[in-house]
């Protein structure tokens, strides 16, 4: 029976929150949002690469001295530029619109500043003689070179593969720390978006005052439990929701947005430190919404227990500040207590675990840690939803349920 009651708990939580129709509208924002940047940054890289190779392609007379000797005039030829022996005049020239551009190229182009003079085509289209300047030099210096791959060379074009190793054995770098790192980021995505409703889930039955009739049909354990697992499958429609749209930009439209290649071949994917960034993941979460439950059981309305949110938010981003001396010196003191708090002990695992300073032990000592708290709070919550869902009016005293009273 009590099996029975968990499974309608969950069924009923879940569709209740996905038949909201906020709930879509702000799980939909940010996909939304996401796409149209993707959209916006699509549309801006096409205009400014059409632009730059119009104004590199772009004719119009100009004139240009060369003080460094670089300027290749057969090459400024095939542009329809002519050189210049006197600076002066061609600079009036263009004032007066006899010419279009005037190009003075110094003696040292590293250091100097080429002088780019030209007629007022307007705030966009003025931008093609600075172009067809720097391209002009740039085919020059490569010609000079003599040899395309010298030339790539020179602008740093080359491309490293770095190994390293680790107690004899090979290291993953990057490439473990990447994958694991995804731990701590769901966690922290999670907790944000549906740190509210974890406030508020018990609150909503209380402030309809039909807290009563549930607890006559339903074992408070039994719906707590049922409400925490459903709040974590909500949490994975909206982390698919949020995915989703990251994935098809990166293999669809990848080259258009200029995002780096990722090449999934050399990531390493360690068993044991996945299965160590997931006991924490589940424990965390289990501890952090048992917790926000269990606050919510002692207010009698929402907005009193949305005061505790932002504390419970800080907590898990205190360690996130401190993300530097965890991975330079994670026996640090206060990296140490970070560890070992109960609800900074997640985050500060799941960064060590995937830097490599996280040892075996200490992860072991850590995941039963977590995973106790989240027990002894989740057995609290319940404790304090039985005797909260009469308190219609007032804080529940936690003296009162604990038996304090003096």
């Amino acid at each position: 029976m009590a099996k029975h009651n968990l499974h309608n708990v969950i069924s009923f939580e879940v569709r209740r929150t996905l038949t909201k129709k906020r709930f879509w509208i702000l799980t939909l924002l940010v996909p939304v949002a996401i796409g149209t940047v993707f959209s916006l940054a699509f549309l801006s890289s096409s205009s400014t690469q059409n632009m730059a190779t119009s104004q590199k392609d772009a004719k119009f007379s100009f004139a240009y001295t060369d003080a460094s000797g670089m300027i290749s005039a057969p090459l400024v030829a095939t542009f329809g530029g002519t050189r210049s022996t006197n600076a002066a005049q061609s600079i009036a020239d263009v004032q007066d619109g006899k010419l279009d551009a005037f190009f003075a190229y110094p003696t040292n182009p590293l250091q100097g500043t080429t002088q780019v003079y030209g007629v007022d085509k307007g705030v966009f289209e003025n931008g093609k003689y600075a172009s067809v300047a720097n391209f002009i030099m740039e085919l020059s210096a490569q010609q000079r070179i003599g040899s395309a791959q010298l030339a790539a060379l020179g602008q740093g074009k080359i491309t490293t593969s770095t190994i390293t190793y680790k107690d004899g054995k090979k290291s993953g770098g990057w490439n473990g720390v990447i994958p694991l790192m995804l731990f701590p980021l769901i966690f922290y995505v999670v907790i944000i978006l549906l740190g509210n409703q974890m406030l508020s889930s018990t609150l909503e039955e209380k402030e309809n005052r039909v807290t009563e009739m549930i607890l006559s049909t339903v074992n408070a354990r039994t719906l707590i439990t049922g409400k925490i697992a459903s709040l974590f499958i909500v949490g994975l429609v909206q982390m698919v929701i949020f995915v989703l749209p990251v994935i098809i930009g990166y293999v669809f439209f990848r080259s258009s947005l200029k995002w780096p290649s990722l090449d999934l071949s050399s990531l390493v994917f360690s068993p044991v430190h996945l299965t160590i960034g997931a006991l924490l993941l589940i424990g965390g979460f289990t501890l952090f919404t048992g917790t926000l439950v269990a606050i919510g059981a002692t207010m009698p309305t929402a907005k009193e227990a949305g005061v505790f949110f932002g504390v419970m938010v800080a907590l898990i981003f205190i360690p996130f500040y401190s993300v530097s001396l965890i991975v330079s010196d994670p026996q640090a003191l206060i990296v140490r207590i970070f560890t070992y708090f109960p609800f900074s002990a997640p985050i500060t695992g799941m960064l060590r675990n995937a830097f490599g300073s996280l040892s075996l032990w200490e992860a072991a000592l850590i995941v039963v840690e977590v995973f106790a708290f989240g027990a002894l709070v989740l057995r609290l919550a319940v404790k304090l939803f039985q005797y909260g869902s009469l308190e219609y009016t007032r804080k529940l005293s936690l003296r009162t349920v604990l038996g304090w009273k003096q």
